[in-house]
């Protein structure tokens, strides 16, 4: 956080000498919605509206402010003044040599793989479509390849369907297609992936908010076989946020009344814990039909994410995870192993990940398995060594995975 206090710093000064210009809002207001600042940057993207009413990346970025506030309606008003005319851009090349033509397909309202680790700009040149707002009319920039980063079917469903229908203007080879994308719903992949042998998942199902906060709610849950502690989610978000567990049914109808949305994702809860009563969340990722271990997060919590993890404080769980780094097989058995390897035949997917757990007789415990899954490079403290050949492992293996797929120009 500390680049993003000091940019925001430089672009402040600049809109203290440059009140009108509002690229200058514009840029700062990006940086606040990166830090989740989303009050600070809704302000900003608004002065800017008030400047110049058809400022598109003030559209687009005041969008995104809502589509994370859980006015879904909101953003698709302002993604479409945003993105109209402006659905095609090409970033800039650096490369000395001829690059790699690629488009990146992505959706206007999130959900996308983060893809700046490894479309370097000295190899590719890439232009971004945001498929949702692309006129069908509109000639496709020149192109050897497609990289789908459209990775949350139950957010980006339209922007999935364009990208079909783009895609089937094209020759070109195709990474992540996205109507294999499409099947990997959180309800979709519960249904599909549990029968896999070696996989548990939770049984996961989509339900009215208002039911589920109103005074029957938990009779509601028990027809459809759920009990307590279970979680509840809205839809489209991710990092844990509007992610809860809920102990007990006498909790049940605030907790729902607190998240946004109309409808709300109920999921069974998966013990992950270990006999030390930490909780325990790996993640793969599968390139190119190959599996390569990512990290392990160790947490008190039930929900686990490495950053608010204790990896930090924990030199034992580090250790644990440089194990499971330098030997996946050994660190999770042959029956975890195997059924990783259904699942990665299940989804078809060129770029995914799974987070999961490990049960106690072996199973893969699944909480999720899309293509959102960030590849995130440690900060240089020397405490994180031990991940970096790992990562840059997966990195490079991205890499490769998308130089074999090119078109061959002749």
């Amino acid at each position: 956080m500390g680049a993003i206090d000091a940019a925001c710093r430089v672009y402040s000064e600049a809109i203290t000498h440059h009140p009108q210009n509002p690229m200058g809002h514009v840029n700062l207001a990006n940086l606040l919605l990166r830090a989740n600042k989303h009050r600070e940057a809704r302000g900003y993207y608004e002065t800017v509206l008030g400047i110049d009413p058809d400022y598109a990346p003030a559209h687009q970025g005041l969008g995104a402010v809502l589509a994370d506030l859980g006015d879904r309606a909101g953003a698709a008003h302002h993604f479409r003044k945003g993105f109209r005319d402006h659905a095609i851009s090409t970033l800039p090349y650096r490369g000395a040599t001829p690059p790699v033509t690629l488009l990146q397909l992505v959706s206007s309202g999130g959900g996308n793989i983060p893809t700046a680790a490894f479309l370097d700009d000295r190899s590719f040149l890439t232009s971004v479509i945001v498929t949702d707002h692309l006129d069908p009319s509109a000639p496709l920039p020149p192109h050897q390849l497609i990289f789908n980063a459209i990775g949350d079917a139950d957010l980006c469903e339209p922007a999935l369907q364009a990208a079909a229908r783009l895609i089937a203007r094209t020759a070109a080879p195709v990474i992540n297609d996205p109507l294999a994308v499409m099947k990997t719903g959180r309800i979709e992949n519960a249904r599909r992936l549990g029968n896999l042998p070696g996989v548990i998942a939770p049984r996961t199902a989509a339900m009215a908010r208002g039911i589920l906060a109103g005074p029957d709610g938990a009779s509601a849950l028990a027809s459809r076989q759920f009990g307590f502690p279970l979680l509840l989610r809205s839809p489209g978000y991710h990092t844990g946020r509007n992610f809860i567990r809920v102990e007990t049914a006498a909790e049940l109808s605030a907790a729902a009344a607190g998240l946004p949305g109309d409808e709300l994702v109920v999921i069974e809860y998966l013990d992950a814990r270990g006999k030390d009563g930490n909780a325990r969340k790996y993640r793969v990722m599968m390139i190119g039909g190959r599996i390569h271990p990512l990290h392990l997060a160790i947490s008190r919590q039930w929900k686990v994410h490495y950053f608010t993890s204790d990896m930090a404080d924990q030199p034992d769980h580090r250790l644990e995870e440089a194990a499971f780094l330098g030997d996946m097989p050994a660190a999770l058995g042959g029956k975890a192993i195997a059924a990783l390897e259904h699942i990665s035949d299940a989804l078809g997917l060129d770029y995914a990940g799974i987070d999961f757990g490990i049960g106690a007789d072996g199973d893969v415990l699944l909480f999720e398995a899309n293509a959102t899954m960030v590849i995130a490079s440690p900060d240089p403290d020397p405490r994180w060594a031990y991940r970096r050949p790992a990562i840059d492992g997966v990195l490079e293996a991205v890499v490769a995975m998308i130089m074999r797929k090119r078109a061959v120009v002749a």
